[in-house]
């Protein structure tokens, strides 16, 4: 029995020893619990961190590859003489960057949202960049390969403004002047509306018909009239009617490479549809009897023969600037007319032979950015003497027909938007031939 007693509370106190230690065990693990939480927690938020922080990193990489491949086709484009504004393809970032592009992405859709964006962006930068440059290139040329029909209006604005001193009379004791002294000036001004059409056969091939309507005012003034310095005979000419109609081909003979320009050959035709400056009667309206004061009944609108142009243009693309110039020759063909001469009681029958034309031209354009560009340029042309022949007799020279007109221009062309473009060119006469100043406006709309 004694035995019996002492096993039973050796048991029971091992079972409440056993409870007791349950219980403390149950004690340190609760209060360890929150402890082990709290790091967990702040573990995941530190991966949650660094995941966005790779996201971020990771779209910066996707970014600069994307703009990188645009600018790398872009060029490609150039040298192999396709349109470089087309659109990008597909596959702006290699397939492997896809391929490891995390599944999940940052809350509300930032990281696709912008990769999206990010395409668009590197897309529309590079077409934007070509466009400028592509108007600068296409004005130079003066054809558009790129588009099917372009509709084009211009208008421009000349001023001339001559003075001369004439001397009639003679030396007397080598030092005094006996006659009369004259300043004769002539102050022109012209408005032409250009209505151009453009049609791309092909990319290499392009026709263009001009067809311009022209006003001209000009103002004759006679000083000296009646005898008196003080005096001066004034009297204005105008006309206003369609001009010479112009037809050219453009054909792209060379594709512009690292080592070569774009070079485009231009065939063109000129009719004589505007009104000839030949027969034209000048009548003297002086304020006096004893002197001659005349001046034209009417202003002229074209040249009045057949005119055949051959010429080239070349163009050398220094992203973002392109480097022209031109070089062509005019050939006129011989005309007759039924009245060439001046004088109103007068009737000559004869012909009309003008010297051929030679011009040139360089110049440079700079694209400051997608839309707007400035030019920079210089051009010549040169003629000799003109002629005419009465009918039966032999052909004599016109003196002072022959003439060098050199012009500086500056140009600025801006892209309204993808169809309409906007371009403004301002050119100084630089020797007497050619005019003070031209002021042109030109408004392409490409379809």
């Amino acid at each position: 029995m004694r035995k019996t007693l002492l096993a039973t509370a050796v048991a029971c106190s091992w079972i409440s020893g056993f409870a007791s230690f349950n219980t403390f065990g149950q004690d340190a693990q609760s209060t360890a619990a929150p402890a082990t939480s709290a790091q967990n927690q702040a573990d995941v938020q530190e991966l949650i961190r660094q995941l966005q922080m790779l996201k971020v990193s990771y779209a910066q990489e996707v970014r600069k590859l994307r703009v990188l491949d645009a600018q790398v086709q872009a060029l490609q484009a150039r040298l192999t003489g396709r349109n470089a504004t087309a659109p990008l393809p597909a596959q702006a970032v290699p397939s492997s960057e896809t391929a490891n592009a995390p599944a999940t992405s940052a809350p509300g859709g930032v990281e696709s949202s912008q990769s999206a964006s990010t395409a668009q962006t590197a897309q529309t930068a590079t077409s934007s960049q070509s466009r400028s440059v592509q108007d600068a290139l296409e004005q130079e040329q003066n054809a558009y390969f790129s588009r099917k029909f372009t509709f084009e209006n211009d208008l421009t604005y000349n001023h001339y403004d001559r003075a001369e001193l004439t001397l009639n009379g003679f030396l007397a004791l080598n030092s005094i002047f006996l006659g009369n002294i004259a300043i004769d000036r002539v102050t022109s001004d012209s408005l032409t509306y250009d209505m151009i059409g453009r049609y791309a056969i092909t990319p290499r091939l392009s026709l263009n018909l001009d067809v311009p309507y022209v006003g001209r005012a000009t103002d004759y003034q006679q000083g000296g009239a009646g005898g008196s310095a003080a005096s001066i005979d004034e009297k204005e000419s105008t006309g206003k009617a369609i001009g010479d109609v112009n037809f050219t081909v453009n054909y792209k003979l060379l594709t512009e490479t690292q080592s070569r320009p774009d070079t485009v050959l231009t065939f063109g035709l000129t009719a004589p549809s505007g009104r000839a400056p030949y027969g034209i009667k000048w009548y003297n309206v002086a304020s006096s009897q004893y002197e001659e004061f005349a001046v034209p009944s009417r202003q002229p609108t074209g040249n009045g023969v057949w005119q055949a142009t051959f010429g080239s243009s070349f163009v050398k693309t220094m992203d973002p600037a392109i480097v022209f110039g031109n070089i062509g020759y005019i050939h006129s063909f011989i005309r007759s007319f039924s009245d060439i001469d001046t004088d109103p009681q007068v009737i000559t029958p004869g012909s009309v032979k003008l010297s051929d034309v030679y011009y040139y031209g360089a110049g440079l354009a700079f694209a400051f950015n997608d839309r707007a560009s400035l030019s920079l340029s210089f051009s010549d042309r040169i003629n000799g003497k003109d002629s005419l022949r009465e009918t039966g007799q032999s052909w004599t020279k016109i003196i002072g027909s022959q003439a060098n007109a050199a012009t500086l221009n500056v140009g600025f062309t801006y892209a309204v938007n993808s169809h309409t473009t906007f371009v403004t060119l301002l050119g100084m006469g630089m020797t007497p031939d050619a005019p003070d100043f031209t002021l042109t406006f030109k408004v392409p709309y490409m379809f």
